[in-house]
């Protein structure tokens, strides 16, 4: 026997004494896990909740292209074309949805009802009809709720308190995602019926209607707004800023990323923080737990921003009683 036929022999014998296959130092790589990513904007609009959901993804051992795989669908802000790109991610047979916000979370739930779905800050998840309960969501889906519904009175609110005599507040909405819309909008009409102050409804779907409704803005005299927590007016806050500024106009709203960019006061969620643990939902569901089982997470943190900046910039004085609640002030 050749010296190189006795290595091979005295090896296989190894194999066999420890009882593993004669191809055990050859296995097969672990299946890569693919995750479906729904959402209503653009990528680029989507930019800081997409990276949050990496991070928290690379903060659990997740790399994508390495261990994981995404399959991303974007509406392009046509909310219509959510249901075909939930389909097309149930056809390619995904390990698990992850739909970020309210109206791709339904088109999820009517598109499949095997694949899990971990959903990502939706307002108002059983509202909604997503699920049978918080604590026992029941059916494929669960994931974070933001609460934006509970809270959305809550800018109007801050923005009466600051400046006291406004009498008439505009409020920003997009039809085109109504569930989501008309959760926000009712709680926004009772807080302005309850502070005495008439709302001039404003509908925009695109770049081109949140012109015109700045132009009914400015032609009505209207002296602040509200911009309702959406998708598409996120990933068009700076065109939405950049108007506010123009007529001098004092605006709030209930997504941070609004005040970071200019608007002059935010109250609400972090958007990209219930993006960034809804990571932990897709790692759980992938190492097998039921999303039935798993309790949808709420909020536990709310942000108070002020843009001092541009408190100054449109000539509002910011009163210290308010200044002093802020969790944030840009100056």
């Amino acid at each position: 026997m050749t010296s190189k036929k006795a290595f091979c022999f005295v090896l296989g014998a190894m194999f066999v004494a420890l009882g593993l296959p004669a191809q055990a130092q050859a296995q097969e790589p672990k299946r890569v896990a693919r995750i479906g990513y729904l959402a209503a904007p653009s990528r680029t609009g989507m930019s800081h909740l997409t990276e949050a959901f990496l991070q928290g993804l690379r903060e659990l051992g997740y790399v994508e292209g390495k261990n994981i795989a995404i399959e991303y669908r974007f509406a392009d802000g046509k909310f219509e074309l959510l249901q075909e790109l939930a389909a097309d991610l149930v056809r390619l047979k995904v390990d698990v949805i992850v739909a970020v916000v309210t109206q791709p979370s339904l088109a999820a739930k009517a598109a499949t009802a095997t694949i899990p779905v971990v959903m990502v800050a939706v307002s108002d998840p059983v509202g909604s009809g997503l699920v049978t309960s918080l604590a026992r969501p029941g059916g494929n889906l669960t994931g974070t709720s933001a609460m934006t519904a509970e809270t959305a009175g809550k800018p109007l609110g801050l923005l009466k308190e600051t400046l006291p005599k406004i009498s008439r507040v505009a409020t920003l909405w997009n039809p085109a995602n109504p569930v989501f819309q008309a959760a926000q909008l009712r709680e926004v009409e009772a807080t302005a019926k309850a502070l005495s102050v008439k709302l001039q409804s404003l509908q925009a779907r695109d770049a081109e209607e949140i012109d015109r409704a700045f132009t009914a803005i400015v032609k009505e005299r209207t002296r602040g707004l509200q911009v309702l927590g959406d998708p598409v007016f996120t990933t068009h806050r700076k065109q939405i800023v950049e108007l506010a500024l123009k007529h001098r106009l004092p605006a709030v709203s209930g997504v941070k990323e609004f005040a970071d960019a200019g608007l002059l006061m935010s109250y609400g969620a972090s958007f990209p923080e219930s993006s960034r643990r809804a990571a932990t939902y897709v790692d759980k569901i992938l190492k097998g737990a039921k999303p039935a089982d798993i309790p949808v997470e709420r909020p536990t943190k709310f942000e108070f921003v002020i843009n001092l900046s541009t408190a100054k910039q449109i000539g509002v004085t910011i009163p210290q009683s308010v200044l002093y609640r802020a969790d944030k002030v840009i100056r």
